[in-house]
């Protein structure tokens, strides 16, 4: 599939677009804890990020601008191009996507500046299908791990896709690095919606969600989000920071940092009968 091929007119899910809306979390054991912040996200299509760039006149690829998505804030984290990268890691997993789309929804940066806890990786097929997802998870060390998870054959864009992996990073000094994440999204629309729960043998221990709404990448669409959402930025890590600082007040175990993971990515490989609602 071309580059001119790719940026034709087609589904909401298939086109580059700004999502507005919001974040959540939520604390369940050994106590509650609650928060919400606004944010906006960026789902593009990777290949066309050179295009975006000329396009927009507020939006760059790997170089400044009030908004900007850079090559080493994902990936393989230096200034290799994205594509060969997540074929890479596809290939390892035994899937090939034979040039169809991947879309990455990220936070972008802004004004050069960035932290984003998760990413997700869509990455379909040349017919369309969507063959596997990669969640690309950071935390506020500098640590990043990725989880790839292929999906079912007979997944459908209408349903929503349930999916399991083994925690493997240190995210948060009052959560172990034991239990399990599950996802729950669907595919990315008018709306989006991703939900992640985090479950130990105790129970389960944190919620996060994100929703929004989708609005056409336009540089009048970046101008109102930049100051819609002014300082997101610094608002996403000063609230994980103060969310923090409260659990050690109510007195949450504290875990000391590990190594970081020796692989940057698991392949997860799921259960036959793990698929979709």
């Amino acid at each position: 599939m071309s580059l001119e091929e790719k940026l034709q007119p087609g589904p909401p899910a298939y086109g580059s677009c700004l999502y507005r809306g919001h974040v959540m979390h939520r604390r369940l054991h050994p106590f509650g804890n609650h928060f919400v912040y606004r944010v906006f996200s960026l789902l593009v299509d990777i290949d066309a990020l050179p295009v975006l760039d000329r396009r927009l006149r507020l939006f760059s690829h790997d170089r400044f601008n009030l908004f900007s998505v850079w090559n080493h804030d994902h990936g393989s984290k230096d200034q290799t191009a994205l594509r060969p990268w997540i074929d890479r890691q596809l290939a390892d997993a035994g899937i090939n996507l034979q040039g169809g789309r991947v879309m990455l929804l990220c936070f972008p940066r802004i004004l050069g500046f960035v932290f984003n806890p998760l990413s997700v990786w869509y990455c379909y097929d040349r017919s369309g299908h969507l063959a596997a997802m990669l969640y690309e998870v950071r935390n506020t060390f500098g640590d990043c791990h990725c989880y790839l998870i292929p999906t079912p054959p007979d997944f459908r864009p209408e349903r929503t896709l349930l999916q399991y992996c083994n925690k493997v990073l240190h995210v948060s000094p009052f959560l172990s690095t034991e239990g399990a994440y599950a996802f729950r999204l669907q595919v990315p629309g008018d709306r989006l919606s991703i939900a992640i729960r985090h479950t130990t043998a105790e129970g389960e221990t944190l919620v996060a969600v994100q929703k929004g709404r989708r609005h056409a990448l336009t540089d009048m669409a970046l101008f109102k989000a930049f100051f819609s959402y002014p300082l997101m930025t610094v608002k996403v890590i000063a609230a994980i920071h103060w969310e923090a600082f409260k659990l050690w007040r109510l007195g949450a175990r504290f875990y000391r940092r590990p190594d970081a993971p020796q692989s940057e990515v698991s392949v997860v490989r799921p259960p036959l009968d793990q698929a979709a609602e």
